[in-house]
């Protein structure tokens, strides 16, 4: 076990501590930007138009719209409640800034990903659709081994995620109704499991219904907080932007520390560039590739300009006293708490709840997608089945450090494979793009 994580530890450090993912991430972000001349901001109001659009998924095949909620389910999770929390913590008020610019820059990419996704998925003897990275690394560009590291780099990563979603949950309901971590866990696992093995697969049907409420019940909240504190809100975005710089802390090591919390969480929660969200995108009964690439373009502003910047609000706008002795999902109780009273804790941990469910079920949908890539047989599905509810169990009881740190390395990699494809692809999307757009 210490040799797996220092072999974690090691390749971290490559990929987050030495900037390289920085590097790759906002330079693939600045070239897509150009190349779709800032698609993102350009058909923003499109976006928002298609995504009102009435899509119907068929028997087999899931709408644009349940897509669109598979993919928001796994990014408006614990990566904009805790990962930004972390963020906070670390690198300050600036690592907001610079989740804000990951996810600008981002939402090209998420475009450029999506749109590849579609266009070179396949369908199998059922009639339903399947891709992502491991497919048009296959289909795209012939190259099928590395399509299976893909498939490898993203179980890592999903494994560590869910343990830490399944102790997120099981941390903030003890300390919003003292209940016990393995009951809460084994609720949890239960839970899950009635949904993952179900007759009929329910996961779309299930999310197109929870992700909605989840993020309006927690918007209209967060709202409530910022408007009650409205005149405090021009010196916190001051804060936000000086500190992006490290001016309050000095230039230097201050400066890394806040743009590598705010670049590496800002992709723990978007996902932008990483193709998880095309294993979703992909399925969709959709008219034509780029209407889901310009959706899922949209769930990356929605996660963090929306939601992630809501949860930065509500802990920067929280007297520093209220919250300094604690860390993590206890941290943000702790200052819905100062904002709300004692039913912060309690709105928190059902939020935390839903907004993890619904993570936990869409990442066990990238699971799906991505086994069928390296079989088609049903014995793998059944298989990852019990590996995601193992690991819910297993995070749930414990918190394991370890497990930030591989998310962190399954992420890192994803990403560096999934852009092996996309860059020699891009002129695909692009040609898409102009053919829709005339």
């Amino acid at each position: 076990m210490e040799n797996l994580k220092n072999i974690v530890n090691f390749f971290n450090n490559i990929l987050w501590n030495k900037n390289l993912l920085v590097v790759i991430l906002i330079g693939a972000g600045i070239f897509f930007s150009w190349k779709t001349k800032f698609v993102q901001i350009r058909l923003l109001k499109h976006m928002m138009k298609l995504l009102m659009e009435k899509s119907q998924g068929d028997d087999q095949n899931i709408s644009s719209f349940q897509a669109f909620c598979i993919s928001t389910a796994t990014r408006v999770g614990v990566g904009n409640l805790a990962g930004v929390v972390s963020a906070i913590s670390i690198g300050g008020a600036g690592s907001i800034f610079w989740m804000w610019i990951v996810a600008l820059l981002g939402a090209s990419t998420a475009f450029i990903e999506t749109t590849l996704a579609v266009i070179f998925r396949e369908k199998d003897g059922n009639g339903n659709f399947n891709g992502g990275p491991a497919f048009y690394l296959k289909n795209g560009l012939g190259m099928k081994k590395t399509g299976v590291i893909f498939v490898i780099t993203g179980i890592i990563c999903w494994g560590g995620v869910l343990q830490i979603v399944s102790n997120s949950v099981s941390e903030s309901f003890y300390v919003a109704f003292n209940i016990d971590p393995k009951i809460m866990t084994i609720f949890l696992v239960i839970l899950s499991a009635s949904v993952l093995f179900g007759k009929k697969d329910k996961i779309a049907n299930i999310l197109d219904k929870i992700v909605p409420i989840m993020a309006t019940l927690y918007l209209v909240v967060v709202f409530f907080i910022i408007f009650k504190n409205i005149t405090l809100i021009p010196s916190v975005i001051k804060d936000i932007v000086s500190q992006a710089f490290g001016i309050k802390q000095g230039i230097g090591g201050a400066f890394g520390a806040i743009v590598m919390q705010g670049v590496k969480r800002g992709l723990f929660s978007n996902e932008a560039g990483t193709g998880s969200a095309p294993c979703a995108a992909a399925s969709a009964n959709v008219s034509h590739p780029v209407k889901q690439g310009l959706i899922q373009s949209l769930g990356v502003f929605v996660d963090t300009f929306v939601i992630c910047t809501a949860t930065g609000m509500v802990v920067l706008l929280t007297e520093p006293s209220a919250i300094s002795k604690f860390n993590g999902m206890e941290l943000l109780q702790s200052a819905f708490k100062f904002h709300i009273g004692d039913f912060g804790g309690i709105f928190i941990a059902i939020i935390l709840f839903l907004f993890s469910f619904s993570t936990l079920l869409g990442i066990c949908f990238y699971g799906k997608t991505n086994l069928i890539f390296l079989s088609k047989k049903q014995w793998p599905q059944e298989l990852f089945k019990i590996f995601a509810l193992s690991m819910i169990f297993i995070g749930g009881i414990e918190q394991n450090i370890f497990m930030w740190n591989l998310a962190d390395f399954g992420l890192g990699l994803m990403t560096i494979v999934n852009m092996i494809a996309i860059f020699p692809l891009h002129k695909v999307a692009i040609s898409s793009l102009e053919e829709y757009s005339n």
